[in-house]
């Protein structure tokens, strides 16, 4: 392999931060887990998770392209992915008590509905493939990626929201009063916003 542990252990707390941050797929678990309960929660998990593997690697395949074409882009990338950050963090943080909103779909009973749901919320999403192509190269020397690589980065794109959907589901009951406290919510969306814009400025020197 070629990207190092350290890289891989920024990323992946990266994508932990982003899971923290509080949206519309959050609330569609809590919704289908305070009606059915881990059963119905969980579908919604699994269809989201399969736009978390695609996204990422259509972005390294189209980027790694560009890197080959265009060497020098590279380093005009990882500032891109830097002011991706930066950018995040403060609205987030800005917008920190704006309320949660979520389409009626993700919510739908069944198990086949729940991961259709969550499975058409992400791949209908064409910014995500952006956001990964502004982001992987501030973490990663995309010129440089080999087949076990790219498996290694889409598997922790995976794991990682995957885990703390499961995880959200569970604890649904408590997290679902998080969420409906404004207080609590503005808080935790401060401190997401804060670690957005920590990673945006350490990306440059990484």
């Amino acid at each position: 392999m070629n990207v190092t542990g350290s890289e891989l252990l920024l990323y992946a707390g990266t994508m932990f931060v982003l899971f923290l941050t509080p949206g519309p797929v959050w609330v569609a678990l809590a919704a289908r887990a305070l009606s059915g309960g881990f059963r119905a929660a969980w579908p919604l998990a699994l269809g989201v998770v399969i736009g978390d593997a695609l996204w990422p690697l259509l972005a390294i395949l189209g980027v790694s392209w560009v890197v080959s074409a265009y060497g020098e882009i590279l380093v005009v990338l990882r500032y891109v992915a830097s002011l991706v950050f930066l950018a995040m963090g403060v609205l987030l943080i800005r917008h920190a008590g704006a309320a949660i909103s979520t389409d009626s779909r993700l919510t739908r009973p069944g198990v086949w509905p729940g991961f259709l749901a969550g499975l058409l919320a992400i791949i209908g999403n064409p910014k995500a493939i952006l956001f990964y192509m502004g982001v992987l190269p501030g973490f990663f020397d995309l010129s440089r990626v080999g087949a076990p690589d790219i498996a290694a980065i889409v598997a922790i794109s995976m794991a990682v929201p995957f885990a703390g959907n499961l995880v959200f589901a569970l604890f649904v009951d408590r997290a679902r009063r998080t969420l409906t406290s404004p207080t609590a919510l503005k808080r935790t969306n401060r401190i997401a916003g804060g670690l957005l814009i920590l990673v945006g400025l350490v990306i440059p020197f990484t």
